[in-house]
């Protein structure tokens, strides 16, 4: 399985706490182009995709914003809610017509603080997550603005 692949709810999750967090979720429809949240900004939910793209991104001051990630079904857009002091890391937006669930963070927190077992889950989860989205971070400006260079004798 791609590492991607097991960081998607349904493979990250057991299935009891799956279903206990879909509980919760509300379904929304964005529009392509629509901001979901932008870096800086108060973390106060998150979704997970059913349907579509989003992109993630970093803002670079005097530049344009950098595309880190694009994620699609399944996968999780946004951490930054579980951690103090719920601030977004990044940005995210639509690339296309997107379908998520949504969850309010502080209902899941709770949960997390309710249950120990399901709290550990989220958290493995979502740290997962989180190292996966800043190597790609790291990976990303790279290839974008870092400088290369060789070991070989000049």
């Amino acid at each position: 399985m791609p590492p991607s692949m097991a960081l998607r709810m349904n493979h990250a999750l057991p299935h009891d706490h799956r279903d206990r967090l879909l509980h919760i979720g509300r379904e929304v429809h964005f529009p392509p182009g629509t901001r979901l949240f932008e870096e800086g900004g108060h973390a106060n939910r998150f979704w997970i995709i059913r349907n579509g793209t989003a992109a993630l991104d970093m803002h670079m001051p005097g530049r344009r914003s950098p595309v880190i990630e694009t994620l699609g079904i399944g996968d999780l857009v946004g951490w930054s809610w579980l951690y103090e002091p719920y601030v977004w890391q990044l940005g995210a937006v639509a690339v296309t017509q997107l379908r998520a669930y949504e969850f309010d963070a502080v209902a899941v927190r709770l949960m997390c603080l309710d249950d120990p077992a399901f709290g550990q889950a989220v958290e493995h989860w979502v740290g997962r997550v989180l190292a996966h989205r800043l190597n790609a971070a790291r990976a990303r400006l790279v290839d974008l603005y870092g400088t290369y260079e060789t070991k070989e004798p000049r």
